[in-house]
């Protein structure tokens, strides 16, 4: 199957589970009213991050806005969304670059997972995007320092159960064949 089918088949699979899915269930922590914040984890930045390690700064911003750009269609949210998704699609290489022993170019026809990366490298990769994302998401959707404990909170929550999913996806669309494993989703 061709690398460009199997990312739109990704792209629209992970579309559907956080549209019809994440979207719909609000966590929240305490019963009473005035508690604290509901949150949803918002996964869709994974199709950002599981992008071949060759994909152009060009060609990611401009996946990074559509895939934005198509949660903002469904939530209202007048490109917040897309300026948070173009926003980690801009620094992916440089966190990539951190994190990586070899050169990006070292990496060709290859995707950031658990088994080009190792699990602690991939970990730090997925979760220090998503915070950026939630960060800047919840930033602009409040658009006010003024409750910054309520911001934080938010933010370190989202984030959290956004990585535990992305994290599961991983393993659950993840086939292991002896020692090597390869991505099925």
């Amino acid at each position: 199957m061709s690398i460009y089918l199997k990312n739109i088949i990704r792209f629209v699979f992970i579309l559907l589970i956080q549209v019809l899915i994440l979207n719909k269930i609000t966590l929240q922590w305490w019963s009473q009213p005035t508690g604290f914040p509901v949150f949803i984890p918002y996964i869709y930045p994974l199709f950002i991050l599981l992008l071949p390690f060759e994909t152009p700064v060009a060609a990611m911003l401009l996946i990074g806005f559509v895939c934005g750009l198509s949660v903002d269609a469904f939530m209202n949210t007048a490109g917040m969304h897309a300026f948070a998704t173009i926003l980690i699609a801009y620094f992916r290489i440089n966190v990539l670059n951190a994190l990586l022993p070899k050169n990006i170019s070292d990496y060709s026809g290859q995707t950031p997972s658990v088994t080009n990366m190792g699990w602690i490298p991939f970990v730090i990769y997925v979760s220090f995007l998503i915070v950026m994302h939630h960060a800047t998401f919840f930033t602009i959707e409040l658009w006010s320092l003024s409750n910054i404990g309520y911001l934080l909170l938010k933010i370190l929550a989202s984030s959290a159960t956004a990585v535990l999913f992305v994290l599961a996806y991983v393993l659950l669309f993840t086939n292991q064949r002896g020692s090597e494993r390869q991505r099925i989703v």
